[in-house]
């Protein structure tokens, strides 16, 4: 216990409950779920298993000092009396990543500075030498976060964003996060235990991921680097035990994961992510127009899609989503049908009464996720389901 720390997990908003589960599931300790963000406590190795292991973080930060701050002069003084020969060499490299959100400080690129002047600067005086900054590859990561008068310091234990997940080579317009994929099968519900389908699937990313959730497959497992690989107690046997450990917990999946697209390159690059991902075994991808479709066989299918918005492709969306509804009536009874959109205007001509309506953003477009549920047979079927 004494080995333990608290940590910082950031999310999208409205993924944060999801993230709280998540945590708590892996093993987490003191878990408190905040805005766009998680904090717990666990030890290095728990570290390393939230980075592999988590599906709606983006980051995994470890505070390491907090302070009051009311002019710039006290971020420099407070930053230059850290020990940092602890996390880094004189002869290193570092980047600096500031969030800012106060009346004083309003240039967080300034802030980053500022911090780096007292990092370089500490150095300099007790070594002589000074570490240099490096934007791509920093042997550390150094998170800055200003809320009105109290600054944390943080390192940035995963690098870049965990949304990367190392799968996806070819992506299309307006490809879909990695994350915010995760998040939205979860939040959807879906368990594994029935057939899914993304009908415009574009690059892959909700198929493969839906494929990784079902088979219990650690998210992150493909990324070349994590940030804590350069630090100076990274433990690389310690990294391989909670690897496979993961690993040990992968489940079969006795169902289909099935993808349509009427683009032929999207389906092709469809393809390539899924056999980036390994996971031709599980995933199927079609070239087929959704609007031409129908739903094959009595089971149950869950589905869930990116339509387009309208904000990059020139399509008559009220026209586009009322054909959705449409296709969803008529061709797919028997499905739980789940999409997110921006375009909240031609979401109404859809024509259909969703069940649910969760509020999020796709990077910065304000979205809502709904669920149509399609029954089988009549109205009254419906009434005693």
């Amino acid at each position: 216990m004494e080995n333990n720390f608290k940590m910082v997990a950031k999310t999208l908003f409205g993924f944060e409950e999801l993230l709280a589960k998540e945590l708590t599931q892996l093993g987490a300790l003191d878990v408190e779920v905040g805005v766009r963000n998680v904090s717990f406590v666990g030890d290095k190795g728990f570290m390393y298993k939230a980075n592999l292991g988590l599906r709606t973080a983006i980051k995994i930060l470890k505070p390491i000092r907090t302070f009051r701050v009311v002019t710039e002069q006290d971020i420099y003084d407070n930053v230059y009396k850290m020990q940092w020969e602890d996390y880094l060499k004189p002869t290193g490299t570092l980047a600096i990543d500031a969030t800012v959100n106060s009346d004083v400080f309003t240039h967080s690129l300034y802030i980053a500075q500022k911090t780096k002047d007292a990092i370089v600067d500490k150095f300099r005086n007790t070594t002589g030498t000074r570490p240099n900054v490096d934007l791509k590859f920093p042997d550390l990561k150094v998170n800055i976060h200003i809320d009105r008068q109290k600054c944390t310091i943080s390192l940035d234990s995963s690098g870049d964003s965990l949304h990367k997940r190392g799968y996806k080579t070819a992506t299309n317009i307006a490809p879909i996060n990695e994350v915010l994929a995760a998040g939205l099968i979860m939040h959807s519900g879906w368990d594994g235990q029935s057939d899914f389908m993304d009908p415009m699937c574009g690059s892959g990313t909700i198929l493969v991921e839906a494929a990784m959730i079902a088979c219990n497959i650690p998210p992150n497992l493909m990324r070349k680097e994590f940030a804590f690989e350069r630090w100076e107690d990274w433990d690389v046997e310690l990294f391989e035990k909670i690897e496979a450990s993961l690993l040990s917990k992968t489940r079969d999946f006795h169902h289909k994961i099935m993808g349509y697209d009427k683009s032929p390159s999207a389906v092709t690059k469809a393809i390539e992510n899924v056999k980036n991902a390994h996971l031709e075994e599980f995933v199927s991808v079609k070239h087929e127009d959704f609007f031409k479709t129908r739903k094959s066989g009595s089971e149950k299918l869950h589905m869930l899609f990116n339509p387009p918005y309208g904000e990059r492709l020139n399509i008559e969306m009220e026209e586009f989503y009322g054909s959705i509804g449409d296709t969803l009536k008529q061709n797919y009874p028997g499905t739980d049908a789940w999409l997110i959109t921006s375009n909240l205007e031609a979401l109404k001509c859809v024509g259909l009464r969703p069940s649910r309506k969760i509020k999020l953003f796709n990077a910065k477009l304000e979205a809502r996720f709904v669920k149509y549920v399609m029954y089988e047979g009549s109205k009254k079927a419906k009434k005693q389901v």
